[in-house]
């Protein structure tokens, strides 16, 4: 039981990081894309175009990891609080804990003999507070790490932005759009694909819905760009 207990609280923790990679990956190609093209529409030089996309990966990226870090530290302090209320609240009702924990057990499949047993020598050996804990749904032991999460974002923010920046930068100027659009549409779906084998979702739809995001803020913005450029 505390094998399993141990491995969901550890997927927990995995989808967690997860969550910020993909996160920020896909924010970080979709934002970086939308400033570039939003740019480009307006008929800017190469160079004014790089400039805006590399001031949108570094502002990105840090506020990414900023909102990533404050964010999990609530998290983490919630559970910190909660694991302190819980752990008074077994120190002053002993014997009731035991009597929840072996109802555990008992709910697990275990007869009331040996889970009165397992609670029993858990107790002596002082293992009943944490065993609870987990139980709860909180490892003591894998509390939400807030820097594995700020980190993940940060640099997955960065990769997913490389792309199109790399894709201006390569290409003709007369290409310079199309081939962006392409590449992110691309990484989109890599990004979509990749989050949704981890999660154990379905593909198609995951790649789907960032796809049609991506295109929407593409085309959004390099039609903002373009108006803006014309009446300049």
């Amino acid at each position: 039981m505390t094998e399993k207990t141990e491995h969901i609280a550890t997927s927990s923790n995995d989808l967690n990081k997860l969550r910020a990679a993909v996160l920020g990956a896909n924010d970080g190609i979709v934002s970086t894309a939308g400033i570039v093209l939003g740019v480009a529409g307006a008929a800017a030089s190469k160079e004014t175009i790089l400039i805006a996309g590399f001031a949108g990966l570094v502002a990105g990226a840090i506020s990414m990891a900023a909102g990533e870090y404050v964010s999990v530290s609530s998290q983490r302090d919630s559970e910190k609080a909660f694991l302190t209320q819980r752990r008074t609240h077994i120190s002053k009702n002993p014997d009731s804990i035991t009597k929840e924990l072996v109802e555990i057990y008992q709910a697990k499949g275990l007869s009331k003999k040996t889970a009165q047993l397992v609670a029993s020598e858990l107790k002596e050996k002082g293992f009943l507070n944490r065993e609870l804990e987990k139980e709860s749904g909180i490892d003591p032991d894998d509390i939400s790490n807030p820097w594995s999460a700020t980190i993940a974002s940060a640099l997955s923010f960065t990769a997913g932005a490389i792309i199109p920046l790399a894709a201006i930068a390569f290409a003709p100027d007369a290409w310079r759009v199309p081939v962006t659009a392409f590449a992110v549409l691309l990484s989109l779906i890599l990004a979509g694909t990749l989050s949704a084998r981890a999660g154990q979702a379905s593909k198609l739809r995951a790649a789907l819905r960032i796809v049609v995001w991506g295109i929407g803020a593409m085309v959004i913005t390099y039609a903002i760009g373009h108006l803006i450029g014309v009446s300049l």
